[in-house]
């Protein structure tokens, strides 16, 4: 995939609305914190619209974000919140521009259509990470925002965390894929459904029924979501709810039985999600997941080359066309030489 370039000092970052409504208010840490940083906040025109629930209508929110892609000047785009309403203007969207010249995408939640349609379509990585909406009021640095801050400066991404009792030991290598369970379910079968084969799979959630996590699990496993997984990260299920009569299992213990028959390595609470500990993930990124007495995750950095069979076979690919070129100019050579000479 595609990566972003980072940013640097004085580039502007677009601040739009694709779901929820927010109001100037809520964003003032998040401002002030990118102009600490020293990029150049922006808004989008219609940022603080009010339809209903909504961040104005579905013409007015899809304005904001073609703008955002468009715009040359703009080198990252954040959504200030989550919700419900990206999946309203998806298929609206044109990303001609935005493949011609890749920016990040930033946000979870109902971000994930985002992620999910551009990973499927485009091949451009994103960024699954905290949101203006959950920027700390008093304007300190926790860890969500300073791995965020890394990711956008390019810097080396390494969380090591600790064990939790269901996690599945072992090694695993791939490209880093998914985010919000719900999201994920219900793009099954459209245009921004991922392919999870051979992917280390990334799930998190809010406020579900417990047994409602089993059924979007069992959807996922009958729609061979979870038998070709390289690896597994689940992140925060936060909040859960369960019925008058307990349905007997945690989100972690749910999710834990559904992918017992694989063998692949699987960690439980990695602090991502709908948390206040909410770590950057590069989604589309090669990461390197190893599952023992800790959890390592590594993000192989832009400039490495990838790294197992994929590298290599890039490698080999690259000398069979530097070879092939080179005797095809000693070919064409000689014919000259010949033609000169005869």
């Amino acid at each position: 995939m595609q990566t972003p370039p980072s940013l640097q000092p004085g580039d502007k970052i677009a601040i739009i609305a694709t779901a929820r409504k927010i109001s100037q208010q809520e964003l003032q840490p998040a401002f002030e914190m990118f102009r600490k940083w020293g990029f150049d906040p922006v808004y989008g025109r219609n940022l603080f619209r009010d339809d209903h629930q909504f961040a104005g209508s579905d013409t007015e929110r899809l304005e904001d974000l073609q703008w955002a892609l468009d715009d040359e000047n703009i080198t990252a785009i954040i959504c200030a919140r989550g919700g419900y309403g990206t999946v309203r203007i998806i298929d609206q969207i044109d990303f001609s521009k935005f493949q011609l010249n890749p920016k990040w995408i930033i946000g979870y939640s109902d971000v994930t259509v985002l992620h999910s349609h551009i990973h499927k379509q485009i091949d451009i990585e994103t960024i699954h990470a905290i949101m203006p909406i959950n920027f700390p009021k008093d304007g300190s640095e926790n860890e969500a925002l300073s791995s965020l801050k890394k990711v956008l400066n390019n810097e080396n991404i390494h969380y090591t965390l600790n064990t939790h009792p269901l996690n599945r030991k072992g090694n695993a290598e791939g490209i880093l894929v998914g985010g919000n369970l719900s999201i994920l379910y219900s793009l099954i079968g459209t245009a921004s459904d991922i392919d999870t084969d051979g992917k280390i799979l990334f799930l998190e959630d809010l406020d579900e029924y417990l047994y409602h996590i089993d059924r979007m699990m069992m959807n996922l496993k009958r729609s061979g979501k979870l038998a070709n997984l390289a690896g597994l990260i689940v992140g925060g299920m936060s909040d859960m709810n369960d019925n008058t009569v307990p349905y007997g299992k945690t989100a972690e213990e749910i999710i834990s039985a559904m992918v017992a028959a694989y063998s692949y390595p699987v960690c439980y609470q990695f602090p991502a999600g709908h948390q206040i500990d909410n770590r950057a993930l590069i989604l589309g990124r090669n990461i390197t997941l190893n599952v023992g007495e800790t959890v390592e995750v590594q993000f192989v950095n832009a400039n490495e080359k990838p790294k197992g069979i994929f590298g290599t076979l890039k490698k080999s690919y690259g000398f069979i066309l530097t070879i092939t070129a080179f005797f095809v100019f000693i070919y064409a050579l000689i014919k000259l030489i010949n033609y000169l000479l005869g």
